[in-house]
């Protein structure tokens, strides 16, 4: 064998032994997380997918559902930044983006950096901010970027906004924009937990409580930027086959224009999802199939995820409502009717 044979081979195997690792670190921190946030398993996977497809996530449910705890036990898990933003009424842009001080010893105005600035942020009751603050979070999550005056500042690679929302007190609330809507990831429901899924919180805030640790799982190694990264572009070479891909587009279009599938659809929709639901979702396919170990993106890959990804991107009319037909009704009568290919 000649060098650069021996070469390559080494190249080929230092690959794949970084691939396993990367998928081992994210199964190492599925374990951990499902450890501390106990009957939440679907907020675990659906934040690791929105970290995998470098997106951001909307996440409603009651009080004490451990929403909060969630992004800030993954906070613990990255080696990264987190903050809290409580979103009142009476909150700035400034409060979150920041401001210029004058410092009178340069005779110069300084930029204080804002909470955006960290790589993870809570945006707790996001429908409470007035339309000008939601408009500040909007620009950062689709621009990447804050803008205080004449100046626009970058923010971190890595960043990710979970933001939450109570759906059962709306006194005092905005309403988030369809503008904003669509800029999330996936919106998430949180429901409660099984009877023994409660007992099992209730031993582990009590262990927490004596500052016990129950296991060695408990405990992990901070997952390294460049890690969630290289994991990032490793998710995005996973298989799709065009076959899956015009599924996608189907449902997607489907959304827009249910005549082919379903007369009674028709007069069931204001409006669609936007081209942006089918990168959307095509992304978080392929980060849930990295999740579960696949080289591929199956069918079932897209199904698991259509709910999430397009609830919050579709308009239903006064007429689907007086039926009594909710968002995710409609979403499963079309994946029922789309050809699976």
């Amino acid at each position: 064998m000649s060098t650069n044979e021996m070469t390559t081979d080494l190249q080929e195997t230092t690959g794949a032994l970084k691939t396993s690792h990367l998928a081992e670190r994210f199964q190492q921190l599925t374990v951990f997380l499902n450890k501390r946030i106990m009957g939440q398993e679907n907020l675990v996977s659906r934040l690791l997918i929105a970290l995998l497809a470098d997106g951001h996530l909307l996440v409603e449910g009651a009080p004490g559902l451990a929403k909060t705890r969630a992004i800030k036990v993954l906070s613990s898990a990255i080696d990264s930044q987190f903050h809290r933003i409580q979103f009142t009424p009476d909150l700035l842009p400034a409060d979150i983006t920041g401001t210029e001080i004058y410092r009178m010893e340069t005779g110069q105005f300084e930029f204080q950096k804002g909470p955006l600035f960290h790589n993870i942020l809570l945006a707790d009751e996001i429908n409470r901010a007035p339309a000008k603050v939601q408009s500040a979070l909007l620009e950062a999550m689709a621009e990447r970027q804050v803008s205080v005056g004449k100046n626009s500042y970058s923010l971190p690679d890595l960043f990710l906004v979970m933001a939450t929302q109570n759906p059962l007190e709306q006194e005092g609330t905005y309403p988030l924009p369809e503008a904003q809507l669509d800029r999330f990831l996936m919106k998430v429901h949180v429901g409660y937990p099984t009877a023994q899924k409660e007992l099992e919180i209730l031993n582990l805030v009590l262990q927490e409580a004596k500052n016990l640790e129950a296991d060695a799982s408990l405990s992990l190694k901070p997952l390294l930027p460049q890690e969630l990264f290289a994991a990032r572009k490793e998710a995005l070479n996973l298989f799709m086959a065009e076959t899956i891909e015009r599924y996608i587009v189907q449902i997607v279009l489907a959304t827009r224009d249910p005549a082919p599938y379903g007369m009674e659809f028709t007069h069931w929709i204001t409006c669609g999802a936007s081209p942006r639901a089918t990168i959307s979702l095509a992304r978080c396919a392929k980060a849930l199939a990295f999740l579960q170990g696949e080289t591929f993106v199956g069918p079932h890959h897209v199904q698991a995820l259509a709910k999430e990804v397009l609830r919050h991107r579709i308009i239903l009319s006064y007429a689907a409502e007086a039926e009594g037909i909710s968002v995710d009704d409609f979403i499963e009568k079309l994946l029922v009717k789309i050809p699976v290919p």
